[in-house]
């Protein structure tokens, strides 16, 4: 639990980096309860706010809840070190305390892919400036996650691609086809 503590601790430095960058601003949204020895949290909300992000997509779900995490242990002391970085836009997400511990994702409408990683890229040396934080890499086998999908890069690239009329009948039948 308290390296938990100590790794939301040292994010939090990287954030406040972020935060003060006008191409990135944001807030800190955090499920640890406290930071102990009467430290409070000052990014601490409360469930009904961690439902609503929960909801909207924006932070990730109870790793309490899934045995497969638990059984890893990657779920323990669960919320402490837990929670996320939000831009002021919504489009650069950073989870904490998640499966890889760091999960750092940039979104954006459009079709300008290099907007986005070049964003991205610019967010996460900004994190890897922050003396504290490195992440875990082999020769062998790249930057090291606990998803063995993520192993090599770490970096996992999605696009989502809006067909109009695609299901305009209320089938699948056109979806199919494709």
């Amino acid at each position: 639990q308290a390296e938990r503590i100590a790794f939301e601790k040292t994010m939090l430095k990287a954030f406040e980096k972020l935060i003060s960058l006008p191409d990135y601003g944001g807030q800190v949204y955090s499920l640890t309860p406290d930071f102990g020895n009467g430290e409070k949290n000052p990014n601490l909300i409360t469930m009904e706010e961690y439902q609503e992000l929960v909801d909207a997509h924006i932070m990730f779900k109870n790793m309490d809840a899934d045995p497969y995490l638990k059984s890893a242990g990657i779920a323990s002391d669960w919320p402490y070190g837990r929670g996320c970085y939000v831009s002021a836009d919504k489009q650069f997400i950073i989870w904490f305390g998640e499966e890889d511990q760091l999960r750092i994702m940039c979104m954006k409408k459009g079709t300008m892919l290099n907007e986005v990683f070049d964003r991205l890229n610019a967010g996460l040396q900004v994190v890897e400036s922050i003396d504290g934080i490195d992440f875990a890499t082999s020769s062998q086998y790249g930057y090291v996650t606990s998803c063995p999908s993520n192993l090599g890069t770490g970096m996992r690239a999605s696009v989502h691609i809006k067909l109009p009329n695609l299901t305009k009948d209320g089938t699948d039948k056109k979806a199919k086809k494709v």
